[in-house]
């Protein structure tokens, strides 16, 4: 009955021993053992520091203060200090789940900047219409360029001329008697008429007074030189041809040239060709000359 008494209730001890005869097995005494002894028993052994040393491997197996096994607890899940309320707050992670299983969500890319975008748009707007006129452009000489020349055909003049580039047909008032008309813009003009029987030798004769009153009636110079007097032959038919250069005094008005080509035909009548050109350039009186050459 004794010996029940003054063995360990709780916990239970994995292998004990005999009680020691020699003192008590317990603070106070064994139950119904000899009296407390009048001088306190030694102190119990306490662990002189409560925490984890820094140089004690990890891995070994603690013991607490009252000697429970602590070695299955997580030593980092345990604050070495009692928290105060201080210390800083571990950060959290703002990641969604996706982004933990997946990565991270990437940064935006920097916004162009709004005068970037502007001066590219006005380039782009800039080189399309640029290429739109440049085809325009190229589509109208291709077609200028591949588009027969216009042939002029008087039947009432017994002629019929080709017309040079950027020269166009026109209207001419009866009147004057000529019965067809081509000029580029207002700077050059050659017209036809029928003209009165003429016999070969006198087409020089015929042509002098035809220059002469055409000078008169359309030049007005205040000096006239004649440049060309010869005889020609245009398209199988004889004729003769005088140019002339009229000069004015005043500083307004410009040298004129005026070409005056007079042709036979078949069936015994003349044709008369009177070119004009105000201002008086070379361009202008190679055009003049090369649709009378090629008149037939």
């Amino acid at each position: 009955m004794d010996d029940q008494w003054t063995r360990r209730v709780w916990p239970p001890a994995e292998d004990e021993s005999a009680p020691s005869t020699q003192g008590p097995t317990r603070p106070y005494g064994a139950l119904g053992g000899s009296p407390r002894p009048s001088t306190p028993p030694a102190s119990p052994q306490w662990p002189s520091r409560p925490y984890r040393e820094p140089d004690r491997n990890p891995e070994e197996s603690l013991t607490g203060l009252y000697g429970a096994p602590v070695s299955e607890r997580s030593q980092a899940d345990r604050p070495v200090w009692p928290s105060l309320g201080l210390e800083s707050p571990e950060p959290e992670d703002d990641l969604p789940p996706s982004a933990r299983r997946y990565r991270a969500p990437e940064t935006p890319p920097r916004p162009m900047p709004r005068w970037l975008r502007r001066l590219l748009v006005g380039g782009l707007a800039l080189v399309c219409s640029a290429a739109v006129i440049g085809a325009v452009v190229v589509t109208v000489l291709h077609r200028a360029e591949s588009a027969p020349p216009t042939v002029i055909h008087d039947q009432i003049a017994g002629v019929a001329y080709t017309l040079p580039p950027q020269w166009r047909e026109g209207v001419v008032a009866p009147v004057t008697g000529f019965t067809s008309v081509a000029a580029r813009g207002d700077s050059a003009t050659v017209m036809a008429r029928p003209g009165d029987r003429v016999d070969p030798p006198n087409l020089r004769s015929a042509v002098i007074d035809l220059s002469d009153l055409y000078t008169q009636l359309l030049l007005h110079g205040d000096k006239v030189e004649v440049l060309d007097d010869r005889a020609v032959t245009v398209g199988g038919r004889p004729g003769h041809t005088r140019a002339v250069r009229a000069e004015y005094t005043d500083v307004v008005n410009e040298p004129a040239f005026m070409r005056v080509t007079l042709l036979t035909r078949p069936d015994g009548g003349s044709t008369v060709l009177l070119g004009l050109a105000h201002p008086d350039s070379p361009q202008s009186r190679a055009e003049i000359e090369g649709l009378m050459w090629g008149a037939r």
